[in-house]
């Protein structure tokens, strides 16, 4: 059972280290923008900070994840990302939904598995 999480978390924190490495060099194809989309990339681009800041904390985060001495801090960065590409997901593109779905579980499995680094923060 120990190697086939350390596979799951691996794995996770490989694609969020390739999706933080996107937004700064852009060698994944983009999707097309459907209309509902175009608005919110382009609010988005108005915010200038706003993708790469998501990227380093995509690309530390992952580092973070692959070691598990730091796990627990790379998962709790993580969660807010992965909350919004959940969000984003339901709302705009629920053909993501069921990898974003399966993301967001072992994201919880790498938190619950690290519990008790957290329970001094919330005691």
């Amino acid at each position: 059972m120990k190697i086939v999480k350390t596979i799951f978390f691996v794995l996770f924190a490989l694609m969020f280290i390739n999706a933080g490495l996107d937004k700064f060099l852009h060698y994944m194809p983009m999707p097309e923008m459907t209309p509902e989309t175009k608005p919110v990339f382009e609010a988005f681009g108005t915010l200038s900070w706003l993708i790469p800041l998501t990227g380093l904390i995509e690309l530390l985060a992952g580092i973070l994840i692959l070691f598990p001495k730091t796990r627990a801090l790379g998962a709790i960065m993580i969660l807010p990302v992965m909350i919004g590409i959940l969000c984003h997901n339901a709302t705009f593109m629920p053909s993501g939904l069921l990898l974003a779905g399966a993301l967001f579980l072992v994201n919880l499995w790498i938190i619950g598995d690290n519990w008790k680094k957290y329970q001094a923060m919330v005691s």
